[in-house]
């Protein structure tokens, strides 16, 4: 049967032909050198290229490139016949030598040592020592041809092979330069030579020119096998480190895959970037790197997932490596050993070896029995002794959730049987297009193109049919609850045994199923690798970077992991999930069982079993945070404020539940280290606004305070009409530097005169002069003359445009009366009106003192219209009003009455004059509107000189950079046309020097094969001679 390996490609990236690969041991990456002179690093997971380095100045040919990971370096040989050395972090060139006298085909690096193996077209081999300025310590002769390629020997690092055109595989070793051995059996030249890299077999692999690849025993130095089926030369061989295949390139653009224990060919790969022309596996990955003609390929053989399975019943793992089962317990591990996320050093007892490569180890339901799939067959081993219980063909293998011989396979696409005790129980046919795979546990699931469907193990009745493409199934042991993981997402639900149970006894099971036996419970967008249940909790690892689990529809991370792993189960016992990576190693991550055990209780609503849990202490106090965010979650806030040991997620809980006194204790109790912070007034501020909600305005108002929220502190003193916290406010604000906070709340009191120095304060002295003009008009002149000064440094005109009401009386209408009105409001302003009495008192506070004095004759400067509302103040009682005589009889009316009339001529006397007064006053403000006016007008034709002198200039100037920037292109165009024409000189003696050595490098290898042509005669006469 075949390995079913799966193929995934990772890499494709097109460049110039590639003449080497090699792939990173611990990094994602792949090291290609290039016929083009240059050397590129692929990152293939991102598909990303991560540098390139320009290794030959002549664009002349890479042919070799080899990490040396230790060092943080690279090799790379060129048909300069140059070795370079570069450190592949800084880019920098560590050394450089000539190492050949014809070209270098191959580097190899010693895996321990400071040493680097080279070959070349002048038939030797040469040993270099890094450590000793890379001076050649050796060279190795021997070779008739060109040596192709060297290969040090993995279980013997001082002995290596090379393969050479003179149809040889020669083994050497570190210590003489003469070879052990020589291999012969090729008919033509050999291209590249690997050995195994496992212990059990001294096997050598070989690819030649007669487009056939041989497999050597080196001990016994006899050919084991010869693979065929290319179509010509074979360039590339290799054993892959992890899986029982070997791999050959050739240049008929093929890669193909042998079984290298069967030897029988596997697959063929195909990509169509013409010659194949090197390969690269490592260790470390299942990763294949393949370099063509036209770019390079990266692909994945099978999966990194270990072939492992954990016994949760007797705490022991089982794995394979390398065909090797294997077996350590997990049960008692050093709490100092078995640390979060760090590997753990276990007793492996090898149990021996199987028939078929393992691709799949699982457990049964009790643990007695292991099965191993691959190869297309199955075998059930006992798990203790390994000793076989049934075998046989099959495509998938799953067991049952009880039984300990209930187990089903996938024979096909179309058909699937049931095992009942290790026999052939039934035979299903699912009615789907076609079944891809099967899944184990309390029902036997089916899995489509796009849904599954689930049978019953006994009676194989279909119990239901759910359309959802998944790629697994996992359910817990209770047998309730299950997950269907899909591409993207997994969806976990709810299985009504009772109801199927009913079903089946009574024989009334429809076509389509049991209607209600699944109940989708949650959908969770999550990619899931590998899953686990515990109880009602569902432990998965997410995008092979996180360790998550599920319950209640929360879904929650146990753990970051720093490289990928995969869940192999949970112990109770030790109460740790274990994790295997792909390395073969085992990891661990603690998970608090009693934790678990409480979440499940909260979500079964089992709340006597949780508070029994936590009444007993069982959860740790570490994990009341944890349980705490879990209730949460689900609704039960109460209960998280009681169990949370967190202040910040207590103040949360507090405020969500309208605890506002709880909050403010927590707010009291904060310490030091935590008052100032932003955090910290954030809370306050929280606090205020459900206090506010609450009617508490108190409460709200010292909130307000505590988080500097000046802004809302003003909104609820003047809502409460509150004096002395507006004087606070005021004090707090103008100390914090918030201007017009602090502004109003002097305002509001009546306190203008602290208002003016506030804006002085402010270098605002406009809005100072202005104010004081509205309330406080005899403070206009000192405002004035500040104002003067600060605007006089920018522009002395503008400073002696401002009039000032001391020195242009006749510019400010009523100053006089607005100054007789400042007294009226200075004497008034303390007086206050409840806001009971608004009706009452509304006439008198919308009184126009000024208008109100002049109507008296208490104003001077004439009529015209009241100043604005803002310039009111209080009302008081008019003098008219208070002096006022009393009423007398008609005689004495009549003695007055020529003292009255020569009064209102009097009176009429002084309107005449102050009439001629004001028409005086008018004509002089006419004036100086006229100049005002003229002075405007010629600051105006000043402004526009300057404009249109400023629009000239820029228009010279644009004019000159377009002049500037069209010689600058002008000058860039010859140089693109100079430097197109330098690149096609040099790119045509590139090539012509290229077609010449290839001419001299093919008139070489005729020369030299007509002579061995000609040996070869000469032999074969001699030989005939020597007959007769």
């Amino acid at each position: 049967m075949p390995l079913r390996l799966e193929i995934k490609k990772k890499l494709s990236a097109r460049s110039d032909r590639v003449k080497s690969v090699e792939i990173h041991p611990t990094e994602p990456w792949v090291l290609a050198a290039l016929y083009n002179g240059n050397v590129f690093i692929w990152d293939y997971e991102s598909g990303s290229l991560v540098k390139s380095f320009e290794v030959s100045d002549d664009n002349l040919p890479v042919r070799c490139a080899k990490w040396i990971p230790r060092k943080q370096w690279f090799v790379a040989c060129s048909d300069d016949l140059k070795v370079r050395c570069y450190n592949y972090n800084t880019m920098e060139k560590v050394a450089e030598f000539e190492a050949h006298t014809d070209y270098i085909r191959y580097l190899e690096v010693h895996p321990s040592l400071p040493h680097v193996l080279s070959c070349s077209d002048d038939t030797t081999i040469k040993l270099w020592d890094w450590e000793k300025d890379w001076n050649c310590t050796k060279v190795f002769e021997g070779h008739a041809h060109y040596v192709m390629m060297v290969r040090f020997n993995p279980k013997d690092a001082n002995t290596f092979a090379s393969a050479s055109l003179d149809r040889t595989v020669k083994v050497w070793g570190l210590g003489a330069s003469d070879p052990h051995f020589s291999l012969d059996g090729h008919d033509k030249g050999i291209n590249c030579v690997d050995y195994y890299p496992g212990g059990d077999k001294p096997y050598l692999l070989s690819g030649s020119d007669d487009r056939t690849v041989k497999v050597w025993d080196y001990q016994t130095k006899a050919c084991v096998q010869t693979l065929e089926g290319h179509t010509n030369n074979v360039v590339a061989v290799c054993f892959h480190p992890r899986l029982p295949v070997l791999l050959s390139g050739a240049e008929d653009g093929t890669v193909r895959l042998f079984n290298s224990a069967t030897y029988r060919a596997e697959t063929t790969l195909n990509y169509g970037l013409e010659r194949v022309w090197t390969l690269s596996a490592t260790q470390s990955t299942s990763e294949v790197a393949i370099g063509f003609d036209e770019g390079t390929i990266v692909v994945k053989l099978g999966s990194d997932e270990p072939v492992a399975s954990l016994d949760t019943h007797t705490s022991k793992v089982v794995w394979s490596q390398g065909g090797t089962i294997s077996q350590a317990s997990l049960k008692g591990l050093d709490p100092e050993e078995a640390q979060d996320g760090e590997k753990i050093q276990v007793a492996a007892r090898e149990m021996g070896s199987t028939e078929v490569y393992p691709q799949s180890l699982r457990h049964n339901c009790n643990g007695r029995f292991v099965v191993v799939i691959g190869d297309g067959e199955y075998i059930i081993y006992t798990s203790q002794a390994l000793r076989n219980k049934a075998f046989g063909t099959a495509l998938d293998f799953v067991w049952s959730s009880v039984g300990t011989g209930d187990y089903a396979i996938r024979e096909s696409i179309s058909r699937v049987k049931t095992f009942r005790n290790f026999k052939e129980h039934r035979t299903l046919k699912p009615a789907v297009a076609s079944a891809e795979g099967i899944c184990g546990g309390a029902l036997l699931g089916v899995r489509g193109p796009d849904c599954v469907l689930f049978f019953d193990w006994d009676d194989a009745a279909l119990i239901r049919q759910i359309d959802v493409a998944v790629k697994e199934v996992y359910w817990n042991e209770a047998g309730d609850h299950l997950a269907l993981v899909a591409e993207d997402a997994y969806y976990v639900l709810r299985y009504d045994r009772d109801l199927v149970v009913a079903a089946l006894s009574a024989n009334a099971v429809p076509a389509d199923g049991v209607e209600g036996a699944f109940e989708l419970l949650h959908q969770i967008e999550d990619k899931v690798g590998t899953a686990h249940w515990v109880g009602d909790c569902f432990l998965y690892t997410a995008n092979g970077s996180r360790l998550n689990y599920y319950v209640g529809g929360q879904v929650m991370t146990l753990a970051h992991l720093a490289a990928p792993a995969y869940l192999l189960g949970y112990l109770p016992k030790e109460d740790r999930v274990f994790l295997g990576d792909k390395q073969g190693g085992f990891l661990s991550y603690q998970v608090n069982q009693a934790v678990l055990r409480y979440q499940t209780a909260i979500v079964r609503r089992d709340f006597a079993a949780a508070n029994a849990l936590l009444a007993e202490g069982r959860v740790p106090a570490a994990e009341y945070g944890a349980v705490a965010r879990f209730l949460e979650s689900q609704g039960f806030k109460e209960e998280a404020l009681q169990v949370t040991p967190d202040p910040d997620q207590k103040f949360d809980l507090s405020i969500e539940l309208g605890r506002a006194d709880l909050a403010l204790e927590l707010l009291e109790a904060a310490g030091d280290a935590d008052q100032g912070t932003t955090e910290y007034a954030t809370k306050w501020k929280r606090l205020g606004d459900l206090a506010l909600g609450k009617g508490d305005l108190a409460l709200a108002q010292r909130c307000a305070l505590a988080s500097d929220d000046l802004s809302g502190l003003l909104l609820l003193c003047t809502s409460a009409g509150d004096l002395q916290g507006l004087a606070a406010l005021a004090e707090k604000a103008r100390a914090l530097g918030r201007a017009n906070v602090a502004f109003l709340a002097l305002f509001l009191q009546g306190r203008v005169e602290e208002c003016l120095d506030l804006l002085v304060e402010g270098k605002r002295h406009a809005e100072a002069a202005f104010l004081a003009r509205t309330y406080l008009p005899s403070h206009v002149p000192r405002l004035v003359a500040l104002w003067k000064e600060a605007v006089a440094p920018q522009s002395e005109k503008a400073a002696a445009a401002l009039a000032c009401p001391a020195e242009f009386p006749n510019l400010f209408e009523d100053f006089d009366v607005a100054l007789q009105v400042e007294q009226l409001f200075l004497q008034n302003r303390e007086q206050r009106f409840p806001a009971s009495t608004w009706p009452e008192a509304k006439g008198q506070l919308d009184l126009d003192l000024i208008a109100f004095l002049k109507g008296q004759g208490g104003g001077g400067g004439g009529g015209g219209t009241a100043p604005p509302a803002e310039e009111t103040a209080p009302p008081a009682p008019a003098a008219a009003e208070v002096n006022a005589p009393p009423p007398g009889d008609g005689a004495a009316e009549e003695a007055q009455r020529p003292a009255e009339e020569q009064r209102a001529a009097e009176a009429a006397a002084a309107a005449a004059a102050a009439e001629a007064a004001a028409a005086a006053e008018a004509a002089a403000a006419e004036q100086a509107v006229a100049a005002a006016a003229a002075t405007q007008a010629a600051e105006a034709q000043r402004l526009a000189e300057e404009q249109a002198a400023k629009q000239a200039a820029a228009e010279a100037e644009r004019l000159a950079a377009e002049q500037r920037a069209a010689q600058e292109a002008a000058a860039a165009e010859a140089e693109r046309l100079a430097a197109e024409q330098r690149a096609a000189q040099e790119a045509a003696a590139a090539a012509e020097a290229q077609r010449l050595a290839a001419e001299q490098r093919a008139a070489q290898e005729a020369a030299a094969a007509a002579e061995a042509q000609r040996l070869a005669e000469e032999q074969a006469a001699a030989a005939e001679a020597a007959r007769l």
